[in-house]
């Protein structure tokens, strides 16, 4: 098995040398997966930033297999996908070592590509039926709030005030008044067009999950900075977040574009500056 050289490339940039003996022990996990699971590789692997994923058959099915980087975002996926159970999502088969067995789904086809307003509703029904009660995470948002209040305001005064005082006071705020009783759902934190893929089962499945147990509102972002231009962040809010809390919609945005800003400021990238402060100036209005 080769590994791309983009992909290494990308996680050790992101990671650093952490990452380099699970990197070079990958041949070998995808070897015991194939032993241990009954597959047979078809061709080489897809990646994103954290994962790569071969397409493989077993008893002529055809799945994926993912292998994936373990870090606070991706630790729990199999337990979402497990609870989640093929509704709304991929159906997870088998789990073990950080590797995943995976129904294949239709890689060419996601909603990046549908016309907005569909793919708004679309993924507000997935919004709705993902929504259950949380398994046992490592992550939940009373924690995530503690942490943001404490670190957001460091951060911000180690990088010379990026972000108006004033959205980051009214981020910190959000973060001690709804934290502590924040809700116990299970939430996506990384739900996007790009990570919704056309399937068999169901017209529509969510793959990649960032899991954490919290309110609903909390996952939206990433489907308002993800194609920005084509809607205003009100339209988009106001398909998404219908029998969501529109307060807390707010508020969640809030904190999460102020906190995705402190880090474009300091790491570039997207979500880009530009596109995180009008967010968080819509999230403050009153």
């Amino acid at each position: 098995m080769r590994i791309p050289g983009e992909f290494s490339r990308r996680l050790i940039d992101n990671e650093g040398d952490v990452v380099r003996p699970w990197l070079a022990a990958l041949p070998e996990l995808a070897d015991w997966c194939c032993r241990q699971w009954g597959l047979v590789i078809e061709g080489p692997p897809w990646h994103g930033y954290t994962a790569l994923v071969f397409p493989v058959r077993r008893d002529g099915e055809p799945l994926v297999l993912k292998l994936a980087w373990q870090d606070d975002g991706t630790r729990d996926e199999p337990v979402a996908l497990s609870a989640w159970d093929g509704r709304g999502a991929v159906r997870l088969l088998e789990s073990a070592r950080g590797a995943l067995l995976l129904e294949r789904l239709d890689a060419s086809r996601s909603l990046l590509t549908k016309p907005l307003d569909k793919a708004l509703e679309i993924t507000h029904g997935l919004l709705h039926r993902l929504t259950v009660p949380a398994p046992a995470l490592g992550r939940t948002l009373r924690d995530e709030a503690v942490r943001f209040a404490e670190e957001m305001p460091a951060d911000w005064a180690r990088l010379g005030g990026p972000v108006p005082k004033r959205l980051l006071d009214a981020a910190v705020a959000v973060c001690r008044d709804l934290g502590p009783g924040a809700g116990t759902s299970l939430v996506n934190q990384d739900l996007h067009y790009e990570n919704i893929l056309a399937g068999t089962r169901e017209p529509w499945l969510v793959i990649d999950p960032q899991p954490i147990a919290g309110d609903p509102e909390f996952g939206l972002i990433p489907l308002l900075w993800n194609r920005f231009g084509e809607s205003t962040v009100e339209e988009r809010v106001r398909v998404l977040a219908a029998g969501l809390d529109p307060d807390r919609a707010r508020a969640w945005t809030l904190v999460r574009a102020v906190d995705n800003w402190l880090w474009a400021a300091e790491h570039g990238g997207f979500p880009s500056v530009p596109i995180l402060s009008a967010i968080a100036e819509w999230a403050a209005l009153e």
